[in-house]
């Protein structure tokens, strides 16, 4: 699976997350190695890099800045689903590694 130059907007967030509708990554993938840099919501910047598996799964590791001026990190596995359009929904599983360290679970879709 490749992600090059796909849109992804969260659709759900746990409620200690930072994203949102608002939030728009822009993937790019280069063999298997993912990146995305992403804003919105809370969100001033944010960057993250992963690596693709043959499944299209994701391991990725993200760092951003929110608006309160925090630098924030964490840890996310992605699993793809391919919709019945042919656009690609996310589910992933996180985990903050700086503030509280909790994690959550995110929903997004390919726009």
């Amino acid at each position: 699976m490749n992600y090059n130059n796909k849109k992804f907007r969260p659709l759900q967030n746990s409620e200690n997350g930072e994203t949102s509708s608002e939030t728009v990554f822009e993937y790019k993938q280069n063999g298997n190695i993912l990146t995305s840099e992403y804003q919105g919501s809370q969100i001033k910047i944010g960057h993250l890099i992963g690596l693709v598996d043959e499944e299209g799964n994701i391991d990725m590791r993200y760092h951003q800045v929110n608006h309160k001026g925090e630098l924030m990190t964490g840890v996310c596995r992605s699993v793809p689903e391919i919709m019945e359009n042919g656009k690609i929904r996310l589910h992933e599983d996180w985990k903050w590694t700086s503030g509280d360290c909790t994690s959550g679970k995110s929903l997004l879709e390919e726009i």
